[in-house]
Order: structure tokens, then sequence, then C-alpha cells
């Protein structure tokens, strides 16, 4: 079938929901296991991590499949992080008269989320390198 036909563009959108749907309940668990900022600031990392891997794996190893890579970015990773309720979270909770909670907040969520995504680059690479490397013919 073609991409464009709509059973798959169907398919597509079920994988998605499913993925949102897992996401957005992981999250919430999380909010309930510790305090808020923590969770989000937990959320946002690992998603960051996850996603950065996702994106490097696509790009020097390439195994995962389309409508895998759509679950997974898509649908569960944007409904685990939440950068809107980092936002929110930031003008309400830790506004004005906490200024050292606002600035630990906002380092917290876009400073480990891009040493995540960075941190998931050096993973990805090596797994890339372990992967060629074996597949080399090179016996142990």
């Amino acid at each position: 079938m073609p991409d464009d036909h709509p059973l798959v563009r169907l398919e597509t959108l079920a994988l998605i929901v499913i993925g949102g749907f897992a996401g957005a309940n992981l999250r919430f668990f999380a909010l309930g296991l510790v305090s808020d900022i923590v969770a989000v600031l937990a959320v946002n990392v690992l998603g960051s991590f996850l996603l950065g891997f996702l994106v490097y794996e696509a790009e020097y190893m390439d195994v995962l499949e389309r409508n895998s890579r759509l679950l997974f970015t898509t649908g569960f990773l944007s409904s685990l992080t939440t950068y809107s309720t980092f936002a929110i979270q930031t003008a309400v909770n830790a506004g004005p008269a906490e200024p050292l909670l606002l600035a630990a907040v906002v380092v917290g969520n876009y400073g480990l989320g891009f040493v995540g995504v960075l941190a998931s680059r050096s993973l990805a690479r090596r797994v890339a390198a372990e992967t060629a490397h074996s597949a080399g013919g090179e016996t142990a």
C-alpha cells in the first residue's frame, strides 16, 4: 500500500495514540511518586535522552522502522516529556518570590535535557561502532 493510503495513515495515527497514552500515563505516575518539580525534571531529562538516542540511532544505524520511531518519538516521548508543565511550574511555583528556585528549575530542565541529548549521542555512536565492529567479521 502507498504511504498516503488512508489505512496506512490510520495505522500511523493509532501507533502515535498508543505511544502517547503510555507516555502520558508514565508521566502521571511519576508525578505521584515525587514532588512535581522533581518529577517534571526527571521526565524531561529522561525523555530528552531517549529522544536523542532515537534520533542519533536513525542517523548512525537506522535499525528501527519508521512506524516504531513514530510510536516512540511522536507518541510516547512527546507525551512523557512536559515542557508546557515546566513552563507553568516555572511561572507559578518558582515565580519572582524565589529567584534561585526559578533559575534552578530553568537550568535543570534545559541544561540537563541538553546534557541528556549529548550523552545519548555518545551512546548511539558507541553502539553503532560496536555494531559495525561486530559485523566486520572479527571473532572473539
